[in-house]
């Protein structure tokens, strides 16, 4: 086993957690080195619906690695149709961009090619790999944990988790309907990132203000760096200061920006749901040394 017995981490153990800013703002650094080390690869997971899409096709393929075979179009097709994630046209799209930029490759030597079996990529493996060890490293910032060194000394130690993780996000209503402002961005192209910069540049605040300053001052510097239309940024965040929960401490897009402290407690809440969704699925994959290796994983 792991690295001793363990009590997984609810929503409200998270959201209480003392330490919890903190280790939030390390983990939005963190992804955003991420996404700055392969910005289009990044886009994979560029928007709610994509996301969900991602995850999907990655715990479809994990579970049945073992064989090489990929995963059937077919079988990707009838995932996302019962969990209400995207139209069929929508679902084939995403396959073949992933086919066209080198994300997904279809697989060699599937013994029925009209199923039109794809897998990921190397690189797309070792991102996602780098993803659940940046969550991993957050729950054990929270309880001095040994999730990470267990993850990262255990063969094949992706393979198992990922499907666990896949499910817990795809069922979990929380995940799936976001609150408020962050459902806003999360229909916004590389909106995860736009939250994840915006909470990073946070430093410490007083408890209970209302209006906190970030590390923006430039929509247009933002928008750049994020290779995003400058104008539909901007549409995003007027219709976020439309709501209260973003704002300028000058004048707008030229100064520093602020976040509500209502709109940073939906990101906490979000992050917290998904930290409990990995540490569920960190538990119920039961660690041992007797984990293979699985296609390299």
């Amino acid at each position: 086993m792991g690295e001793g017995p363990h009590r997984g981490l609810t929503v409200d153990d998270i959201i209480a957690h003392p330490a919890l800013h903190g280790a939030i703002r390390q983990q939005s650094r963190l992804l955003l080195q991420a996404y700055e080390a392969n910005p289009r690869l990044a886009s994979v997971f560029a928007t709610q619906q994509r996301w969900l899409m991602a995850h999907g096709a990655l715990g479809l393929y994990f579970r049945g690695s073992a064989g090489g075979g990929g995963v059937a179009s077919a079988r990707f097709f009838e995932l996302v149709a019962t969990h209400d994630l995207a139209s069929r046209n929508t679902a084939n799209a995403f396959v073949k961009e992933m086919l066209k930029y080198g994300y997904a490759q279809r697989a060699v030597g599937a013994t029925d090619k009209r199923a039109r079996p794809f897998k990921p990529t190397q690189v797309t493996i070792d991102a996602i790999h780098g993803w659940v060890a940046v969550h991993l490293a957050t729950l054990d910032r929270l309880d001095g944990g040994g999730r990470l060194k267990t993850f990262l000394g255990t063969p094949g130690a992706l393979a198992v988790l990922h499907p666990l993780i896949a499910d817990g996000v795809l069922t979990s209503p929380r995940l799936r309907e976001p609150a408020k402002t962050f459902s806003l961005f999360t229909w916004l192209n590389n909106g995860g990132i736009v939250m994840d910069w915006l909470i990073a540049g946070i430093e410490d605040f007083e408890p209970g203000a209302e209006q906190i300053p970030t590390g923006v001052g430039s929509i247009g510097a933002m928008a750049r760096w994020l290779r995003l239309s400058r104008t539909h940024l901007a549409r995003k965040l007027r219709a976020a200061e439309e709501m209260g929960s973003i704002g300028w401490q000058g004048r707008r897009g030229h100064s520093v920006m602020w976040i509500s402290d209502r709109f940073r407690r939906e990101y906490t809440t979000a992050q917290a749901v998904k930290l409990s969704v990995i540490d569920a699925a960190f538990d119920a994959a039961r660690f041992s040394r007797r984990t293979a290796p699985i296609d390299s994983v």
